[in-house]
């Protein structure tokens, strides 16, 4: 497990996702602290009051301009938390939402995953 990771997205753009899913071959150097976008296949942003503009509205743009084909961004909805999951729109360098999990976050692409929502404590 690796902490405070950045992707760099441009040369003036370096955020620090909350969670990446990489390719397993970029994974070079222990002493590295970042991966380059075309090295992640999932974003992960969890949404916070302070953070809300920029998860929801700027990092999926950059991350979706710099290629990276998978967002996930988790919000509380009444302290349970809730996956909207989205795609890359390769043609247009933008994501499409492909579904909202409540409950269960039961997926196949990019991977196959299964997490019960019902079970993460409280956000």
């Amino acid at each position: 497990m690796r902490r405070e990771m950045s992707v760099i997205l441009a040369p003036s753009q370096r955020p620090e996702p909350d969670i990446m899913v990489i390719k397993a071959e970029a994974v070079r150097n222990l002493t590295d602290t970042f991966y380059a976008a075309a090295d992640v296949v999932v974003i992960v942003e969890v949404v916070s009051p302070e953070s809300k503009l920029r998860d929801r509205h700027r990092k999926p743009q950059l991350y979706a301009e710099a290629g990276i084909p998978h967002f996930w961004r988790v919000e509380n909805d009444s302290d349970r938390p809730v996956v909207y999951v989205y795609a890359l729109d390769p043609a247009t360098k933008s994501y499409a939402l492909t579904g909202i999990h409540y409950e269960s976050l039961k997926l196949t692409v990019p991977f196959d995953l299964a997490i019960d929502l019902t079970e993460i404590d409280k956000l």
